[in-house]
């Protein structure tokens, strides 16, 4: 029996950095991956390949460029499935290829197939000729990530019906689609689909989508995009799914139809937990198959046993991922290391994109914190009027009292990079000031920043440093007839 001084269960973000943070470390470390290439959900049906997806399919619909040349305007026109495929297998190919190559650099050891444990400090890997392993180690880390909930009422066949791993592979780009689920997952692939001109009904049984999410930036984007064309039906629930003939079609609760000639399932995932046989070592997993744990140091009720990335839940990011699994690794080995940062930004790859970072205007409400807020409309900035952005627009939120910044929300073109000025003044608890301050080049979409904080610090109360009394005024007259003399 082999043993380690660490093994990680899953390649995903968590797996990797928790791996790689253990080997720099110098401590012996194991990957066991259930799949046949390393990367885990992240990089095979989730993160890059949906990113890759939005990417190729913006490209060439030409859609960054309607602005300009007209809603008609097309890139190349007859787009098939093969021409999305191309791109995607090649940067998976990529990512693959620098992942395997960190693990060897670090000599991280990597194992492939399914781990469950047999006891607290020993698991079996099942590989997929059906040769098992047993491995010890004085800690683990469960990296396995989630998988698509399957409810039994949806008909699931990977032609016309699909979940949110299987739509990478559609066979062709659909005339229309219905999306079932307005979380992250939905709300990306509806508008993705919708830039490559596919007629998207997205469907949500609650009355609201992103609840995580700005009012004010929802309400921009639900305008945005059903000005696309999304058919967006809220607070209804879906009784029954059905294939008739070439048409897939759902029966909502208020009595209507919708049909198209596919359909995406993406309302939720799962913990990849069921294989690891849990209750061997004692732990539990909630309703979802998520494993709980302690959010500073993610070591589980069992001392010895971490998890980190999706399998925990919420956020549930790649970017927090990687931050997760370095920390439960650090911790796991007994090693001190730097804490997390309270704020971390929050990207949808929606088209358009949304980003945010700190607390939303109903979070600072709810806190009763007297507040001001700055708008700024991409299309105020040259930038913007370069790129040809119509829309987009960055939210400020300031405190009255500290004039620190509360949060940034951004909606637009290059949100989910822009947030980054955001997150850093935020950690470095900046006020609206440093907006006012400092230079940004010119021009750029960051320009928008000093845009919004213009608008909040015109509003807010002049700093007393700053006022202009009757004593500063009177100084100031006297200075100047002194000199005139």
């Amino acid at each position: 029996m082999s043993r380690y001084d660490l093994v990680v269960i899953g390649s995903g973000p968590a797996g990797k950095s928790a791996a790689i943070q253990a080997a720099k470390l110098h401590r012996k470390v194991l990957v066991v991956e259930r799949n046949e290439r390393v990367g885990g959900v992240s990089v095979h049906t989730g993160t890059i390949p949906s990113k890759t997806l939005r990417e190729t399919a913006l490209n060439l619909s030409g859609w960054r460029e309607r602005s300009f040349y007209g809603r008609s305007y097309r890139a190349r026109d007859g787009i098939q499935s093969a021409d999305l495929q191309a791109r995607l297998h090649k940067t998976l190919d990529y990512e693959v290829d620098v992942l395997e190559h960190q693990f060897t650099r670090n000599r991280v050891e990597t194992m492939e197939g399914e781990a469950r444990f047999i006891s607290e400090n020993v698991i079996e890997v099942k590989s997929l000729d059906g040769e098992t392993t047993e491995i010890s180690s004085d800690s683990f880390v469960i990296c396995t990530g989630t998988k698509p909930f399957r409810p039994e009422y949806i008909p699931f066949n990977g032609t016309t019906v699909f979940d949110s791993d299987e739509i990478l592979t559609l066979p062709n780009i659909p005339r229309s689609m219905i999306v079932i689920g307005a979380g992250v997952i939905g709300v990306e692939y509806a508008t993705i689909l919708c830039s490559l001109d596919v007629q998207v009904t997205l469907v949500e049984p609650r009355d609201s989508f992103l609840d995580f999410i700005d009012n004010t930036l929802i309400a921009e984007f639900t305008q945005q995009i059903r000005e696309m064309g999304i058919d967006l039906r809220l607070g209804s629930k879906v009784d029954l799914v059905e294939q008739k003939g070439d048409f897939v079609e759902i029966s909502m609760e208020n009595g209507r139809h919708v049909r198209a000639e596919m359909l995406l399932f993406a309302a939720g995932r799962m913990g990849a937990t069921e294989a690891l046989n849990l209750e061997a070592v004692g732990l539990e997993t909630d309703h979802r198959g998520r494993i709980s744990v302690n959010r500073e140091t993610y070591q589980s009720a069992v001392p010895h046993i971490y998890a980190a990335g999706d399998v925990i839940g919420f956020p549930s990011l790649a970017s927090t991922s990687l931050q997760q699994g370095r920390v439960a690794a650090c911790h796991a080995l007994d090693t001190p290391t730097l804490p997390q940062s309270p704020w971390f930004p929050y990207g949808i790859y929606s088209v358009p994109e949304m980003s945010t970072c700190g607390m939303s205007e109903e979070e600072v409400q709810e806190r009763g914190i007297p507040y001001e807020i700055g708008l700024a409309r991409f299309s105020e900035t040259s930038r913007g009027h370069i790129m040809g952005i119509e829309n987009g627009m960055l939210k400020m939120l300031v405190s009255l009292k500290t004039r620190r910044l509360l949060g940034v929300q951004i909606m637009g073109e290059g949100a989910t990079e822009l947030i980054h000025i955001a997150q850093a003044v935020l950690n470095l608890k900046g006020t609206v000031d440093y907006f006012i301050e400092n230079t940004f080049n010119y021009p750029t979409l960051a320009e928008a920043y000093k845009i919004a904080g213009l608008d909040a610090f015109n509003r807010m109360p002049i700093p007393e440093q700053y006022k202009v009394t009757s004593e500063k005024k009177k100084a100031k007259t006297k200075a100047k007839t002194k000199e005139s003399k």
